[in-house]
């Protein structure tokens, strides 16, 4: 299911981001290299910004040695993105796509990994991925000492959401399947979690 957000009343967008940026998620981004291979890396410095417009966030540091990361370079060069949010069974696949390749190799290619175009994107997206946000670079803000952290601001266009994780309520609100993706989230060190248990609050008048 594709979701364009341009169309959509701002409490619209509101229901969707809430539910698909998830508690602690993992940006698993796709970018383009120059020399028009795919790169691919995740961020665990993470989330929604706001609504209208419709933004995430992405903190990008250097490489260990002062150099630019591939996915900061590509964003400032080429303005599409593709974030993913990784299910709990894509955990080996997401670490692999940590390792720190030589540039211009294809993250996507070494992790034998296969992607489906996106109507209205140029980009493609992960296919066994069950969130993606086709995104543009909104801005990049630098941050921290020396300005060696970069803020990358995302406008998401459009939201893929695999068909069994979509549901609608009696007044035909969205309804986002949270038990059915099952999003890693990322701890400390060599740590990650796995969705655990569904928990309901109604919210006080």
């Amino acid at each position: 299911m594709l979701i364009p957000l341009s169309g959509l009343e701002t409490s619209s967008v509101y229901i969707t981001m809430t539910q698909t940026v998830l508690p602690r998620p993992i940006a698993w981004v796709l970018s383009e290299n120059e020399n028009s291979t795919l790169n691919l890396a995740p961020f665990s410095f993470f989330n929604a910004v706001c609504n209208d417009p419709p933004l995430v966030m992405i903190s990008i540091g250097p490489n260990d040695d002062g150099s630019c990361k591939d996915t900061l370079r590509n964003a400032m060069e080429r303005p599409e993105l593709v974030i993913h949010i990784a299910s709990t069974d894509q955990l080996a696949d997401l670490n692999l796509s940590s390792a720190t390749l030589a540039p211009g190799v294809s993250e996507v290619v070494a992790g034998g990994l296969d992607v489906t175009a996106v109507e209205n994107h140029r980009l493609p997206r992960l296919s066994d991925c069950k969130i993606a946000f086709m995104s543009t670079v909104h801005k990049i803000d630098r941050i921290g000492t020396n300005g060696r952290q970069h803020l990358v601001f995302a406008r998401i266009e459009s939201v893929y959401v695999a068909d069994d994780c979509v549901e609608y309520d009696d007044k035909n609100r969205l309804n986002i399947r949270a038990d059915r993706i099952r999003p890693l989230s990322r701890l400390g060190a060599n740590y990650y979690s796995s969705f655990g248990e569904l928990l309901f609050a109604k919210r006080p008048a």
